[in-house]
Order: C-alpha cells, then structure tokens, then sequence
C-alpha cells in the first residue's frame, strides 16, 4: 500500500497531478483544497491507494486531516471515492466538521452528486466524527480538545454543545479550554 508520495510535479489539472518519484511518474488525484495549497513543484502528500479489478487508484492530500476525511467518507455506504474527493474539493476539514457538529443537511446537498437521501446518510454515518476532525486539523491542540471533551462529557454535558462551545475558545491547554468552555455552557 503506498501511504505517501514525495518527488517533482511534472504535470498538474485541477483534479489530479503527475508526479515524478525518482524517475516513475505517478498519477494521483487531488482536491480542489489541494491543488490550491500546492505552491512549488516539489510536493509530498499523503496518499490513499484503491485497487480495484480494473485500476489502481492513488488519492493525494496535503493534509492528514483531509486524508482521515477522505478515508472515512469512502467507508459510507454509497458514497465512493468520487463523491469523497467532491467533499474534499468543497470543504476543508475544519468547515465540514461544522457542517457535521450542525446537522446540516442543505451544506451536505451542495457538494456535486449528493442528493437528499445521501447527504442525510451521510450526516447520520459522521455523527460524532467532526470532533476527531477538528482535532486533527490542530496537532498540538488535538491532545488538549480530546482531554478537555472528555472532562466536559464526565461532568455531564452533551457531545455536541461541548463541541460548539469548544469550537470557540481560543486557549491551547486543556485547564483554559475547560474554564473557558464552561463558562460559554453555564451561559447556555
């Protein structure tokens, strides 16, 4: 399984990229988010390998948090690669965590080739998994929101005003998220 690729751009699309590794020239897709982060011709990127009985595939993101995205999108019934790169072209991480914590549904819908039926399948499936997205999107803050979710939930509230509140704190350690985060939830 190839999990990352690091070499010289050769040719670029909107939609995918050839990228020179050593002398082989790999073809790997990209998002939309991708393509306009990639700055110079040198690029490396997490990838996502999908063999299939007619191809092999290689999915390309500059981030981890768009990776774990993708990867959890093409876990949902119905929703292929395609559709989970459309999601990534459309949202970074951290704007459809919000759709998610929000329920969304009229967010979902905007993404090309979702209807109805699939945007509230996939709403129900990613209940719960903006907060692993959020944290991803921040390593170091990643450690500090997880621990202070769990110290919240402990003291009884719910996952999801938790996330909210969270969402809006601007301290880096646990202690300053949890003091800060309960007085948004006491004001609720």
């Amino acid at each position: 399984m190839i999990v990352g690729i690091n070499g010289h751009i050769v040719y670029k699309e909107p939609s995918f990229v050839h990228v020179d590794v050593k002398g082989v020239v790999y073809e790997v897709f990209i998002s939309l988010q991708s393509f306009a982060s990639i700055g110079s011709d040198e690029v490396k990127l997490f990838t996502t390998q999908i063999i299939r009985e007619d191809a092999q595939l290689l999915f390309g993101f500059l981030e981890m948090s768009e990776k774990k995205m993708f990867a959890r999108l093409i876990k949902i019934n119905g929703v292929g690669p395609k559709v989970a790169m459309a999601i990534c072209s459309t949202y970074t991480p951290s704007q459809f965590a919000t759709i998610i914590n929000n329920k969304d549904m009229n967010g979902v819908k905007k993404v090309p080739g979702i209807g109805p039926k699939s945007a509230g399948r996939i709403l129900v499936e990613l209940a719960g998994f903006d907060v692993e997205l959020v944290s991803s999107t921040d390593a170091p803050k990643s450690i500090a929101f997880s621990q202070a979710t769990e110290a919240l939930e402990s003291l009884g509230f719910k996952k999801d005003k938790i996330i909210k509140a969270l969402s809006n704190c601007n301290s880096d350690d646990t202690a300053s998220l949890v003091k800060e985060a309960l007085k948004l939830l006491q004001s609720v």
